[in-house]
């Protein structure tokens, strides 16, 4: 009778043992995706505080392309709020909406040879594709971080972990086809 207390207390013990890892791993999982989520942020704020010294030299020499640059700074004050809010999927249409945006400004501004020769835009024009280029490579890792947590989530015998503990799989930054396609420059200059 003792050997079977000692046997079953042995195999409570390693259970507890191996449901704490579990646990363990997947709240690393979840700081991860955070942490990844956070660097996203503070790329995006970065560019948030680019645009509007952009959209500010364009207007000095885009006399007559106001929509361009109003529909850049609605598309800001979209991925703003939607970035304060946490929301990931509005991000990822706002997003779009920036892309897009930024997109028709760099066109429009093939129109105007100062602004393209003017030092300040060169400048900020080569900030934000740099800023781009970062938010794409954070986008990545935020949904290899988010893909490894919701995996984690469904296996077993982690979900029995997670189940209990009240782990939930989290949503991808993903975007539309329309969001992922190149921009059109002929039909921008059409």
């Amino acid at each position: 009778m003792e050997i079977f207390l000692f046997v079953l207390l042995g195999l409570i013990a390693v259970i507890a043992v191996y449901a704490i890892v579990i646990y363990n791993g997947l709240v690393n999982l979840k700081h991860g995706y955070k942490k990844a989520w956070a660097n996203i942020d503070v790329i995006l704020k970065q560019r948030h505080d680019e645009l509007p010294k952009l959209v500010e030299t364009c207007k000095q020499y885009m006399q007559y392309e106001q929509d361009t640059l109003e529909k850049v700074m609605r598309a800001r004050a979209a991925v703003a709020s939607a970035r304060e809010a946490g929301d990931v999927h509005a991000v990822g249409q706002a997003e779009g909406m920036l892309r897009l945006g930024l997109g028709n400004l760099y066109a429009v501004a093939e129109n105007y040879p100062d602004l393209k020769a003017n030092d300040s835009f060169r400048h900020l024009q080569t900030r934000i594709t740099g800023l781009e280029e970062t938010i794409g490579n954070r986008r990545e890792f935020f949904n290899e971080s988010v893909n490894n947590l919701n995996v984690r989530v469904e296996q077993f015998p982690d979900v029995i972990v997670a189940r209990l503990m009240n782990f939930q799989p989290t949503e991808l930054l993903e975007f539309t086809q329309d969001e992922k396609a190149d921009v059109d420059m002929k039909g921008l200059f059409g």
